[in-house]
C-alpha cells in the first residue's frame, strides 16, 4: 500500500503486536540454540581436559618403580577403572543461568541478607495501618468527599463520551473509582498536604538552617517518630530551635499534614484506601517511596506520586529524574512483590542488587504472601494467585518490550512499534506506557539544593551536595 514502508524481509511494515511476538518467538529459539551450543561446548572442554589429566598420569605410573614403602600408595584397578567410568561433570554456571530461579530461605550465615529479610519484613507492617476502622472514619473526615466525588463524576462521564464519540466500542481510558483517586490526589497535593524543606522558626518565622538529628522525645515517639532533625534560626537575634519529628503514624500526620516524601506518601495511601481503593505502599531502596492503587478498570497496579502529582507515569524516575534503582518493593494487605522491573525499564538505570541472592529475595516476598494470606479463604487466595500471575506476565513483558525497542533501533528502515499512527487493536501496559511523554520532568517536589544533592532534576543534574544541608527523605 502507498505510503508505508515496508520492512526488511517483509512487505508490512506496521510493525505491531503480532511483529512483536514473532521477534520475541524468533529471539527465544535463539537463546535456546546458543543455550544447548554453550552445553556442547562445555562438555568437549571438559573432555578434552580430562583426557589431558590422565595422559601425563599415565606416563608417571608406566615410568614410577615398585613401591618400596608402606608410605607409597599403588594404583589399583578400581581406581583406575572409577577415574575412567566417572560421570560427566554438571554444567557450568554459564549454562544454568537462564534457568528459573528456586526461592531458597536466606543462609544463616549469611548477615547481610538476614539483615535484609528482617528489613522488609518490618517494613511489610506500614499498609496493614490502612485497616483500622477508627483510623479510615478519621480520614472520611477530613476528606471532601462532595468536591471529590463531584469531580470524579464530571471527569469520569468526560471519558466516556470521548470513547463514545470514536465510534469502535472503546473503553474510557479509566473508570469512575480511577477518577476518583485523580481528584483525590490533585487535592491531596494542592489543598491539604505542605512540602517541608526547613521549618521556619517557630519565633519570628525566619529562615532555618539544619543541625544535624536529635532523640525523639516521648511523645514523638508515641507517634511512630523514630528520628527528629533539628534546625536553628537564622536570625542572629532570636537563635531559636525547632524541632521536626518524621512521624510515621498515619492518624498525627492527618494533624500535622507536612512532611516529605515519606509522610506524604503514607497519609495519602491510607486516604486512597478509606475511599475504597486498594493499595500499594512502595519502598525503594534509593530513598524514595510511593503509591500503586488497583484499577478494577484496567485489571494492573497504577503508578501514582502524591509528591509529584504523578498518575501512571513509572519510568518518571528513571527518565524523568536521570535516577538509578536496584529495589522496588510494594507491601499491600495482601503480601509482598518486587515491582522493580516496572520502574527500571533500562539496563542503564539499574543498580547492583547486591542486597541478597535473587533467590533468597524470591523466598521473602513469598514468606511475607504466606503471613498476610494465612487466613483467608481458598476462594480469595485463588484470586491473589491469579492476580500475582497475570502481574508477573506484565513485568516480564516490560523486559520483552525493553528488548523489542532496542533490537527495532538496530534493525535497518524499522519503525518502533507504535509510531506507526495506527492504535493497537488491544490495551495492554505496554501500550499504555507509549502514551507517556518522550521529555519527562525532573523532580518537582523540594527545593533545587535538595533535588540537586540526591541527584533526581534529570537533565539538569549537577552532582553537589551542601554538607551543612544533607539530603533527607
Amino acid at each position: 500500500m502507498a505510503g508505508r514502508s515496508n520492512g526488511p524481509g517483509g512487505d508490512q511494515g506496521d510493525f505491531g503486536e503480532d511483529w512483536a511476538r514473532d521477534l520475541r518467538v524468533q529471539f527465544e529459539q535463539l537463546m535456546r540454540t546458543k543455550r544447548l551450543t554453550e552445553i556442547e561446548q562445555s562438555r568437549a572442554n571438559r573432555s578434552r581436559h580430562d583426557t589431558q589429566e590422565r595422559t601425563p598420569s599415565s606416563n608417571l605410573r608406566a615410568h614410577s618403580t615398585a613401591p618400596s614403602s608402606s608410605s607409597s600408595r599403588p594404583s589399583s584397578s578400581y581406581s583406575q577403572g572409577h577415574s575412567q567410568a566417572s560421570p560427566a561433570l554438571p554444567p557450568s554456571y554459564s549454562s544454568l543461568r537462564n534457568l528459573p530461579k528456586i526461592p531458597t530461605p536466606p543462609p544463616a550465615h549469611d548477615k547481610e541478607a538476614q539483615k535484609f529479610r528482617n528489613l522488609l519484613i518490618s517494613l511489610s507492617e506500614t499498609p496493614t495501618r490502612y485497616e483500622n476502622p477508627g483510623l479510615l472514619d478519621e480520614a472520611l473526615q477530613v476528606i471532601p468527599l462532595d468536591r471529590i466525588y463531584s469531580e470524579a463524576e464530571e471527569e469520569s462521564q468526560v471519558l466516556e463520551a470521548s470513547a463514545a464519540s470514536m465510534g469502535d466500542g472503546r473503553k474510557p481510558d479509566w473508570g469512575y473509582q480511577d477518577c476518583v483517586i485523580r481528584a483525590l490526589l490533585r487535592w491531596f497535593k494542592r489543598s491539604f498536604f505542605t512540602w517541608v524543606n526547613n521549618p521556619p522558626c517557630p519565633v519570628c518565622l525566619s529562615p532555618t538552617v539544619a543541625k544535624g538529628m536529635t532523640q525523639p522525645l516521648p511523645d514523638e515517639s508515641a507517634c511512630g517518630a523514630l528520628r527528629v532533625e533539628l534546625y536553628e534560626c537564622s536570625n542572629q537575634a532570636c537563635r531559636a530551635y525547632e524541632r521536626f519529628p518524621r512521624y510515621s503514624d498515619v492518624w498525627r500526620l492527618l494533624q500535622t499534614r507536612r512532611g516529605r516524601c515519606g509522610e506524604w506518601a503514607n497519609c495519602f495511601s491510607m486516604l486512597c484506601r478509606a475511599v475504597g481503593s486498594r493499595v500499594r505502599w512502595v519502598w525503594n531502596a534509593e530513598d524514595h517511596v510511593w503509591t500503586e492503587v488497583y484499577s478494577e478498570h484496567k485489571q494492573r497496579w497504577i503508578h501514582v506520586d502524591v509528591c509529584e502529582e504523578a498518575w501512571d507515569n513509572p519510568r518518571l524516575y528513571t527518565e524523568g529524574w536521570g535516577k538509578q534503582m536496584s529495589y522496588c518493593i510494594a507491601f499491600s494487605i495482601d503480601g509482598a512483590t518486587d515491582v522493580t522491573r516496572r520502574y527500571v525499564r533500562k539496563s542503564e538505570h539499574a543498580l547492583e542488587r547486591n542486597r541478597c541472592a535473587e533467590e533468597v529475595l524470591l523466598w521473602i516476598m513469598q514468606e511475607i504472601k504466606v503471613r498476610r494470606r494465612r487466613n483467608m479463604s481458598k476462594e480469595e487466595k485463588f484470586r491473589l494467585e491469579k492476580e500475582d500471575s497475570k502481574e508477573d506476565r506484565e513485568l516480564r513483558g516490560y523486559v520483552v518490550a525493553s528488548i523489542t525497542q532496542a533490537v527495532t533501533r538496530i534493525v535497518p528502515g524499522s519503525t518502533p512499534p507504535g509510531s506507526t499512527g495506527t492504535r493497537p487493536a488491544a490495551s495492554s501496559p505496554a501500550n499504555d506506557d507509549q502514551k507517556l511523554p518522550a521529555e519527562q520532568p525532573g523532580r518537582q517536589s523540594g527545593n533545587a539544593e535538595w533535588v540537586a544533592a540526591r541527584g533526581e532534576n534529570g537533565r539538569r543534574n549537577q552532582q553537589f551536595q551542601d554538607p551543612r544541608n544533607p539530603p533527607r527523605r
